[in-house]
């Protein structure tokens, strides 16, 4: 993911420089996570369950840490050293914060996942492959996956109130952590509730 972001004169349209976009890109996603759960997730989530150690992952953990009062943050990532680093950042950091949100590393999905009230799915995976299971989600816990490649079960949109996107247009292509959803028919115009911003702008109810 070579994020890039090209600076412009305001004046004239000249470009002035080519810049990494990477960070912003990373913390982009992260808030986007974080408003989804705010206006999405309940109010006393406790437990957040994040799959995946890329830089998204530490601003979803980040951020949603200073939005709720968690007691804890699991995180898990195919890769050791990859998750134990997104630990020990998390700790320095949320510690320096003042927040003691208790960081757990663990070595399968199926702990990370069950009991979380909050649960983001941002794994690499090279093909699709159903390692979330739909039994190990918590009644009324807010499911937010956005892997490149599905990696939940075809059953999890059975479960759900409501499902909705940051944006529905973005609903084609082959890949994306719904795909198989929507070419099956279980997602689609007839059961999608709306995008977030609707939420966002008070336009449709969210929780």
């Amino acid at each position: 993911e070579l994020a890039t972001l090209l600076l412009l004169d305001p004046a004239v349209g000249v470009p002035r420089a080519i810049l990494d976009a990477s960070t912003i890109t990373a913390m982009r996603t992260g808030a986007v996570s974080a408003i989804g759960a705010k206006h999405l997730a309940r109010k006393n989530s406790k437990i957040l369950a994040n799959i995946g150690a890329r830089g998204t992952s530490y601003w979803n953990c980040r951020f949603i840490a200073r939005a709720f009062d968690l007691d804890e943050i699991r995180i898990h990532s195919r890769r050791p050293e990859s998750q134990n680093a997104l630990g020990d950042k998390l700790r320095h950091d949320l510690g320096s914060l003042g927040l003691r949100t208790k960081i757990t590393v663990c070595n399968d999905w199926q702990s990370t996942v069950e009991g979380a009230d909050i649960v983001i799915e941002a794994s690499r995976l090279v093909t699709p492959e159903p390692l979330l299971k739909t039994s190990w989600i918590k009644t009324g816990a807010l499911v937010m996956p956005y892997g490149t490649m599905s990696a939940v079960e075809l059953s999890l949109t059975d479960i759900m109130d409501k499902i909705l996107m940051d944006d529905w247009g973005q609903r084609g292509g082959t890949k994306g952590a719904l795909r198989q959803h929507v070419d099956s028919g279980r997602l689609s115009e007839m059961n999608f509730y709306g995008e977030l911003c609707e939420v966002v702008a008070g336009l449709k109810p969210g929780r």
